[in-house]
């Protein structure tokens, strides 16, 4: 089985060729252009990927034509997402399906992150997911193969969405969260008391907006050098892992009370990038005798191999749908 898919829902441009679940080829393009205006622009977004998957398509057809003619299925991200970046691709991917006559298999980009450790790794259920990204920051439970729960999630801003804000405040470039982890390297992260909010909360919700806030206060009350900015991305960094930490226990915690014994957790998503974050969490639940999986590398950030992936998974299901509709706030059902 030979799969071709997009994924478009934000800034990076991506296809993937998979055979029955070996990726065969995997481009991914980040737009550059959105550094200079400090954060992703939706229009130039939509352009870009129609440009890029252009150019990609001529790439295939020029190159690798024999890949193309054997295609069994089609699959794009169709939400969530910006509304023009998921049109972009969704109709892109749409047309070859009905140019081959193959089927189109509609991915949720959230499904596609929750299943891309499943890739690489061998999944024990019932499974805990947390999902870090610059959209969303949520608890998944996977009592089975098919069975997705919500958990809990932000109430407002997500954690790539926090890192890329602060670094903005400190006058660093988008993406921030390499920034604040390069620079966290050469600070103290004790030095700054930051609030963390909802930590002791009974829920598994996150709030990460009053933490910017608090930033944001610190900044305009003191004076900014590189010493000042290397203890705050570290501090900040620390206060991140500290509410994830403390709420990822509560979760094991919880389901733990209902008999639900956690061996495994896949963190997922671009966030976890951030090698400190990941280091921490593997030391931190070694005690607890609890796994932490990823992605591979190539899968951690917005790609279309998840994308793939989610539509071999989904295979069983028979949900080919041509006539699906982008969402921009698709959820993922019980």
């Amino acid at each position: 089985m030979l799969v071709f898919a997009t994924e478009t829902s934000c800034d990076e441009t991506s296809i993937c060729l998979m055979k029955d679940g070996e990726i065969l080829k995997h481009i991914i393009f980040s737009q550059e252009i959105h550094k200079k205006h400090g954060g992703v622009v939706p229009e130039l977004a939509s352009r870009s990927h129609l440009e890029i998957l252009q150019k990609i398509m001529s790439e295939l057809v020029f190159k690798d034509n024999n890949y193309l003619q054997d295609i069994d299925a089609f699959a794009a991200t169709c939400g969530p997402g910006l509304v023009g970046s998921l049109l972009v691709g969704s109709s892109f991917t749409k047309s070859l399906a009905l140019g081959f006559k193959k089927p189109f298999y509609p991915i949720n980009h959230l499904e596609g992150h929750i299943l891309s450790t499943s890739f690489n790794n061998k999944i024990n259920y019932p499974h805990l997911v947390l999902l870090l990204t610059g959209g969303h920051t949520q608890y998944y439970l996977l009592e089975d193969n098919n069975k997705i729960k919500l958990l809990g999630e932000s109430v407002d801003d997500a954690v790539g969405e926090v890192f890329d804000k602060v670094a903005k405040l400190m006058g660093m470039s988008y993406p921030g969260g390499a920034e604040i982890e390069k620079n966290a390297l050469l600070g103290d992260e004790n030095f700054f008391k930051l609030p963390r909010p909802l930590i002791n909360d009974e829920t598994l919700n996150f709030s990460f907006s009053g933490i910017k806030t608090h930033i944001n206060i610190l900044i305009k009350k003191n004076h900014v050098d590189e010493k000042f900015k290397k203890n705050l991305c570290a501090s900040f960094q620390k206060t991140i892992l500290d509410i994830l930490i403390k709420k990822t226990e509560k979760a094991v915690n919880i389901l733990s009370n209902k008999n639900l014994n956690i061996e495994q957790i896949s963190i997922v998503g671009g966030v976890i990038n951030n090698k400190y974050i990941r280091d921490n969490f593997e030391n931190h639940f070694e005690k607890y005798k609890i796994k932490i999986l990823y992605p591979l590398k190539e899968m951690m950030s917005d790609n279309a191999a998840m994308i793939a992936w989610a539509c071999f998974k989904n295979l069983k299901k028979n949900n080919a749908n041509i006539n699906f509709k982008i969402d921009p706030r698709l959820k993922i059902l019980d």
